[in-house]
């Protein structure tokens, strides 16, 4: 028995139709994007915090490039979290335990696209390991602002 074929280009299920539709219209409201505005503000400041760690792991510390990324992550998320939940979202009334868990699901997800991305730059394209870990990280950030708007943070 043959599946009928999706057409070119139609979305995979209903589900995937609706996020696709949420992101469409959520870029016609301007308060979306004073989040997508601060959020960025906040990565800026994580993005710092990342690179400050990796660069005194890898660097003084010795560490190999993949775990001095893991190091700065944890530091980093810990960072982001508290100011998107309290600054960005506005979701400090919310349940913290239940937030903190879909924030770290999402940022690692991030963090899995940011590794692959970090070692392609290293291993395949020859970059040192901190620009290479300052392009990945800035890579990452549409993926984690779509799924900390769309799961972690919704109201």
């Amino acid at each position: 028995m043959s599946t009928p074929e999706r057409a070119v280009g139609a979305p995979e299920s209903r589900t995937e139709e609706g996020v696709l539709r949420r992101i469409h219209l959520g870029t016609r409201k301007p308060g979306n994007w004073m989040q997508l505005l601060k959020f960025g503000l906040v990565g800026g400041s994580g993005y710092a915090v990342n690179l400050a760690v990796f660069a005194l792991a890898a660097g003084p510390l010795g560490l190999h490039h993949i775990p001095a990324a893991l190091l700065a992550f944890c530091v980093a998320v810990i960072n982001n979290f508290w100011w998107n939940r309290h600054w960005t979202f506005g979701a400090g009334d919310g349940h913290a335990g239940f937030q903190a868990a879909r924030f770290f699901t999402v940022s690692v997800i991030g963090l899995g696209l940011n590794l692959v991305l970090l070692e392609l730059f290293v291993s395949s394209m020859g970059l040192a390991a901190l620009p290479a870990q300052a392009i990945a990280v800035a890579l990452t950030m549409p993926v984690n602002f779509i799924g900390n708007k769309l799961w972690t943070f919704d109201s």
